[in-house]
């Protein structure tokens, strides 16, 4: 099965104002404009969200958020309504990211509400998973990531994990300029698809996309993404200048030729 590639640029909190958003999308739409093989998504900071909807309209670039809360409205002050971001033109929003999780303690139990409630407004989750530098030279990499999948994908339908997006990001390898070996992330992209059969069943195993996140950049896009497992990337640094995200963008096309 040909699974559609996904490339998501996550800008973290290092763009974010309207002028740097329009800047970097007003570059980057004309480059990417015709291909069609791949889905391009940007993940801006909330500030940055409306002008990069409007930005974008009638082209082939989404926007995501990079964070929102399991509630559709409520006294919750400084957190973000998924309604909010579907109001806006947001198609894409990723949960539990190493830094939500590790920084501001969300746990698979949040990340599995907060999954549910953007399933059910239609946003399309990028769900990031993943163990620390010492759960995997400890041997433990595999338990790590059972139980990230057995809770945070609890009670989810096969239309609806069809419908989400897995990101496999080492931590040690997020901004540390350290990236997995292709043979190391097609490892773990293959046992992530055997816990999904096991979990739902073979074929919709075979329809999830699964990201590589970590440190992917130009130099080393074409090895990771022509790995058969490999089904795009969640690009942070490397995502700050449009130029060096479409080189993965065209790596991610050229892996489906």
């Amino acid at each position: 099965m040909t699974r559609r590639p996904i490339i998501g640029g996550n800008w973290k909190m290092n763009r974010g104002t309207p002028a740097e958003a329009k800047e970097i999308l007003e570059k980057l739409i004309p480059l990417v404009r015709n291909i069609n093989s791949v889905d391009t998504v940007i993940c801006a900071p909330f500030t940055a969200l409306s002008v990069a909807c409007e930005v974008v309209k009638g082209t082939n670039v989404k926007i995501g958020a990079q964070n929102m809360y399991f509630k559709e409205k409520g006294a919750f002050t400084g957190e973000v309504s998924p309604i909010f971001l579907k109001t806006l033109g947001v198609d894409y929003v990723i949960l539990g990211h190493s830094e939500r999780r590790d920084i501001f303690k969300e746990t698979n139990k949040i990340i599995n509400k907060k999954l549910k409630t953007a399933l059910s407004i239609g946003l399309n989750p990028i769900v990031c998973i993943g163990e620390h530098l010492d759960e995997r030279e400890s041997g433990k990499t595999k338990e790590v990531v059972q139980n990230q999948i057995n809770e945070t994908f609890k009670d989810l339908s096969n239309e609806d994990i069809k419908r989400t997006v897995i990101a496999y990001e080492p931590i040690w390898a997020i901004g540390t300029g350290k990236t997995a070996t292709p043979e190391q992330a097609e490892e773990i992209h293959i046992y992530i698809r055997e816990l999904l059969a096991e979990k739902f069943d073979d074929d919709t195993a075979e329809q999830v996309r699964i990201q590589y996140g970590g440190s992917m950049k130009p130099a080393n896009a074409n090895d990771l993404l022509s790995r058969k497992n490999i089904d795009g990337g969640l690009v942070g640094g490397a995502s700050l200048q449009s130029d060096s995200l479409y080189e993965i963008i065209k790596a991610a096309e050229n892996s489906v030729k």
